[in-house]
């Protein structure tokens, strides 16, 4: 979450004109975050979560990220739900951007997430796998390998001003995981960007997922393995086997992997990290400095990739013996 484009008082009082949530009260822009504008608005009728979705997002795919939010609540899964407006949509326009009036989620997302948090997590995201399953819509994984060598293309040529030998390494990370990469695993919706950002907590108690705007169908198990590298490496950059045991155990409770998915994780742990690097990394070089756009250090993510290249077992990533 974040403001790019601010909003004046009377532009919000006229788009909320649509809808039945009372009369604006407050509003104040969200400063987190690095897709889109957010605002945090208080109203007579509640408290609501107002989006202007910015360039990065692409309108034709608000539908899916939309309505899959709708679904899965329907599923009894924890998250924001679109307001609908008064001529029944959930989309509109405000600052000439597409914009939506979400419900606010109490509860606060884990700076240091605990061995209870991981395992939490790991239910959570087998939980919207099983309610994603009939899901209608269906969004291609733009940020798959082909995206990946796109970004890499772009920024191959100053890699090494990031760190000399990355360009070198990274091309043996995508020779490796081209030859390596599985295809037959099982697949539907996954999250795709499931870091503690963005799922909050009351205490140690999960209580709801949000930012679903990298949503879209791809293997299950690159899901576990992106959640893995969010949430089990510590501040030394060491990962925490514990809470990988923690959130794998929590995962297999409500979903059992199948013994080639689990075979699977270390592969698609490295190409999860792999992906992360190469989004920080395009922004690290290609944003200017002072731009609203939040940038993070890649790497960060370049040292999950060496560690994953070490992997031998995925019990090394916290799969027990079943």
């Amino acid at each position: 979450m974040a403001v790019y484009t601010d909003i004046s008082e009377s532009e919000l009082i006229a788009f909320l004109g649509a809808y039945d949530i009372g009369e604006l009260l407050s509003y104040k822009g969200v400063a987190e975050g690095s897709e889109n504008s957010n605002f945090i608005m208080h109203t007579s009728g509640g408290t609501y979560l107002l989006t202007l979705y910015e360039k990065r997002v692409d309108a034709a795919d608000l539908p899916f990220f939309l309505g899959l939010m709708q679904h899965l609540a329907q599923k009894g899964i924890s998250c924001p739900l679109p307001v609908h407006r008064r001529d029944g949509g959930v989309i509109g326009e405000l600052a000439s951007r597409p914009a939506a009036v979400i419900t606010f989620l109490e509860g606060m997302w884990p700076r240091r997430p605990t061995v209870t948090h991981c395992r939490e997590v790991g239910k959570a995201l087998a939980g919207l796998h099983l309610a994603g399953a009939d899901f209608p819509l269906q969004r291609r994984n733009a940020l798959s390998i082909d995206g990946w060598r796109k970004l890499w293309d772009a920024a191959r040529p100053r890699a090494d001003e990031v760190e000399s030998g990355l360009a070198a390494e990274v091309d043996a990370d995508f020779a490796e995981l081209s030859a390596k990469w599985p295809a037959d695993l099982p697949s539907g919706v996954i999250h795709a960007d499931l870091f503690p950002d963005n799922v909050f907590f009351l205490g140690e108690r999960l209580s709801g997922l949000i930012d679903f705007y990298f949503a879209c169908n791809d293997l299950f198990a690159y899901d576990l393995a992106t959640c893995l590298n969010a949430w089990c490496f510590e501040k030394d950059h060491a990962f925490n086997l514990t809470k990988g045991t923690a959130l794998l155990a929590g995962y297999q409770s409500v979903r059992p992997l199948r013994a080639e998915e689990a075979e699977a994780l270390p592969i698609l742990a490295r190409g999860s990290a792999l992906r992360f690097m190469l989004t920080r990394l395009y922004d690290w070089l290609t944003i200017p400095d002072g731009a609203l756009v939040l940038k993070r250090d890649p790497l960060e993510y370049v040292r999950r990739l060496r560690f994953h290249r070490s992997i031998a077992s995925p019990s090394e990533l916290g799969v027990e013996a079943r």
